[in-house]
């Protein structure tokens, strides 16, 4: 099944037993069109195969939820009516029995939200959460009206199809929505977050990113919502401290306050987002210690802490997150050396300490590991030599050792790595001539200016 969006029209295609099926879904949803829409569907079922593909025409307006009671109502007129033809049938046309009963399931579902309404409590705090708000340009809040916040008419607001509880709140600044794509401009807005927001307790995402503008504190009592999946602020002015019981949001998936002017520490209780997977706190003005049990998220799989003031070194618990594959503590004030468990990782494919005051020699484990691709140690205070520890195992899309304090020969081994796309040795001690072959053909010369004494293409002759 594959979706399209063009305009206010959704068209799902799909195969069904030979016959190209188009199920357009446009405007609001209305009684008889899912009687209208099994009718066609056992017509099809019943024709011959025809080349030019077949329309079926379902109106409808807004998001939709997954599991509802019109899903057991088709899969059981449909799926239990037919399952012993079906089961003659091959897999392909059954599949695409399936495919269709899901689809129309997530479309229609549409209707019992819209027939339930939307909590009044829910309204009034999205409306409270509204006026604490400036959108001066897009009139994206002018679709925030009538009595049904759930009805799908509502930018950027989901429910569930069950209860016909607020679930999602879904605002970007910076999306290909076609409210933005008709103003050709990204989102821009002031104000600040307001508390009451927190009392819709079902929520499970709450996204107000890329607003440039919006102000003031993380409300504290966001950590209050125990349903909350992810919670992304990126993009904005806040301020303040995150709050320290932030752990308390134990079913969070994604936490991603980056860009913004956060103070204060990073919160110990951080640690206890068991199901955390993607953290990015970068671009804040952070400090403080990383905490000594960041390794107790076991989940995280990105985490990115750059362009802040953080101090102290690299916990060596964080070795222990077995899936994480992107570090970044770039730009930050952290010292000491970096623990030999880091390059023992076997995901972590993306390392960047630049800019930071580490010392030390350089792990060989973090330049034999065959899953690191990109490694940035640059403007630190490395010293010593660089292992000659590459080879056929070595893939570096990127490997910056730029900046430092390194002596000795450039290792003969890097000529034996699969490949090396981006080699920066600049600004350091090292002497003797450079490897021949391989990554050292098409590098430039700027690359391994600034050392003591190396010499060989592409710097002058030895």
């Amino acid at each position: 099944m594959e979706p399209t969006h063009v305009g206010w029209t959704t068209s799902l295609w799909f195969i069904l037993g030979g016959q190209s099926v188009i199920l357009q879904v446009v405007g609001h949803l209305r009684k008889g069109y899912l009687r209208r829409i099994l009718t066609e569907y056992l017509r099809l079922k019943t024709r011959s195969h025809t080349q030019s593909p077949t329309v079926i025409t379902a109106k409808h307006e807004g998001q939709f939820g997954h599991s509802t009671p019109i899903y057991n109502y088709i899969t059981n007129s449909l799926g239990n009516k037919h399952s012993l033809r079906e089961r003659r049938q091959n897999t392909n046309t059954m599949a695409s029995h399936s495919l269709f009963i899901l689809a129309t399931a997530i479309i229609l579902s549409a209707a019992f939200t819209a027939a339930r309404g939307c909590k009044p409590s829910d309204r009034a705090s999205l409306l409270a959460f509204r006026k604490a708000l400036n959108e001066p340009y897009l009139g994206l809040f002018n679709s925030w009206s009538g009595a049904n916040c759930c009805s799908g008419s509502w930018h950027g607001i989901s429910c569930d199809a069950t209860t016909g509880r607020v679930t999602d709140v879904n605002l970007r600044g910076e999306s290909e929505d076609p409210i933005f794509v008709k103003s050709g401009r990204s989102g821009y807005m002031t104000g600040k977050l307001s508390p009451a927001i927190c009392s819709i307790d079902t929520l499970t995402t709450l996204i107000v990113a890329d607003w440039k503008a919006i102000s003031g504190d993380i409300p504290p009592c966001l950590t209050a919502l125990s349903s909350l999946r992810i919670l992304d602020l990126i993009g904005n002015k806040l301020s303040g401290e995150i709050p320290a019981d932030v752990g308390k949001l134990t079913r969070l998936t994604v936490l991603n306050l980056a860009d913004n002017a956060l103070t204060g520490k990073i919160p110990p209780s951080i640690t206890h987002l068991s199901s955390l997977k993607h953290l990015d706190l970068s671009n804040n003005r952070l400090s403080g210690d990383i905490p000594e049990n960041f390794g107790s998220l076991a989940m995280l799989s990105r985490a990115l802490l750059s362009r802040n003031q953080l101090t102290g070194s690299i916990p060596v618990s964080v070795s222990r997150i077995y899936r994480l594959a992107d570090l970044d503590l770039s730009a930050n004030r952290l010292s000491g050396s970096i623990p030999f468990e880091l390059g023992r990782m076997p995901v972590l494919s993306t390392l960047n300490l630049d800019s930071n005051n580490f010392m030390g020699l350089i792990p060989s484990s973090l330049l034999s590991n065959p899953g690191m691709g990109i490694l940035n140690l640059s403007r630190n205070g490395f010293e010593g030599t660089i292992p000659d520890v590459f080879g056929s195992h070595s893939y570096f899309m990127a490997l910056d050792l730029s900046y430092n304090n390194l002596k000795g020969r450039v290792p003969g081994s890097l000529s034996s790595a699969k490949f090396i796309g981006h080699l920066d040795l600049s600004h350091n001690h090292l002497c003797g001539s450079i490897p021949l072959g391989a990554p050292f053909d098409h590098l430039e010369a700027s690359l391994f200016s600034y050392n003591d004494c190396l010499c060989g293409n592409p710097l002058k002759t030895c």
